[in-house]
């Protein structure tokens, strides 16, 4: 696999082997990988998982989580690039532009309850979701043009908990508002802004530092992340670690 020593690719293989007898239907996720660009350097957003928690443990994540899909019907201000929504509805699975709509609104979701950090732009918003209570409060409309779909991973079958996560980007300026006490939820104990060099030194998931690769790959070829760029597909096929292409 390009870029990548055989060492490595065994080694993700052997960390995606099953580890339950029931195969387990993966649930749809997103997370947003949350760029600042300060001269010459790009920053990442990480938060460390807290150490109690049974899924990665003490690890640097992006925020994200799992897509609820009922975040389809939260008003927007803007919608999805038609050929990010394209990438979105492409790949194995019925995905419908609801679902998609659905996914990338959870990340912008997960990112305000877990970071604190509101994607958007200013103006009236209203709805009952307690769960977007914050983006009403501060007045923030949530937006999805300028989400970049970077990436998608399937956690292998006969895991105890299953993942289609999608892999977003958006730019730090794309943040309408910023509480400092960060995310209603605390499931972050510790956010950090990494050079994606340092980052990739980090306690991270071996995912996670793939995706990193890419992102990296991808910012050299298109430093501003226009709309349309290739997007990685990781799955397990028949044992195999694969790589496509959506």
């Amino acid at each position: 696999m390009d870029g990548m020593t055989k060492a490595e690719v065994d080694r993700i293989e052997r960390s995606m082997i099953a580890h339950s007898d029931q195969p387990i239907r993966p649930r749809d996720a997103a997370t947003l990988i949350l760029l600042d660009r300060r001269g010459d350097e790009v920053l990442v957003l990480l938060g460390r998982r807290h150490a109690g928690h049974a899924f990665m443990p003490g690890k640097f994540v992006f925020p994200g989580g799992r897509t609820d899909p009922a975040d389809s019907r939260i008003p927007i201000a803007t919608a999805l690039h038609p050929e990010q929504e394209a990438k979105l509805l492409a790949g194995p699975g019925r995905t419908s532009t609801a679902r998609a709509r659905a996914i990338a609104l959870s990340a912008i979701r997960e990112t305000y309850e877990e970071a604190g950090l509101l994607i958007g732009r200013k103006g009236a918003f209203a709805t009952a979701r307690a769960d977007w209570q914050g983006f009403a409060e501060h007045g923030v409309r949530p937006s999805l043009d300028m989400l970049r779909f970077i990436a998608r991973a399937i956690t292998p079958p006969n895991r105890v908990r299953r993942f289609d996560t999608r892999f977003f980007s958006a730019w730090r300026d794309d943040v309408a508002v910023e509480l400092p006490g960060g995310g209603p939820t605390n499931e972050l104990e510790e956010l950090v802004w990494l050079p994606l060099a340092k980052a990739r030194e980090a306690d991270i998931p071996d995912i996670t530092r793939m995706i990193l690769d890419e992102l990296e790959k991808r910012l050299a070829h298109d430093p501003l992340l226009r709309p349309g760029g290739p997007v990685p597909f990781y799955r397990l096929v028949r044992n195999r670690f694969t790589r496509e292409l959506l």
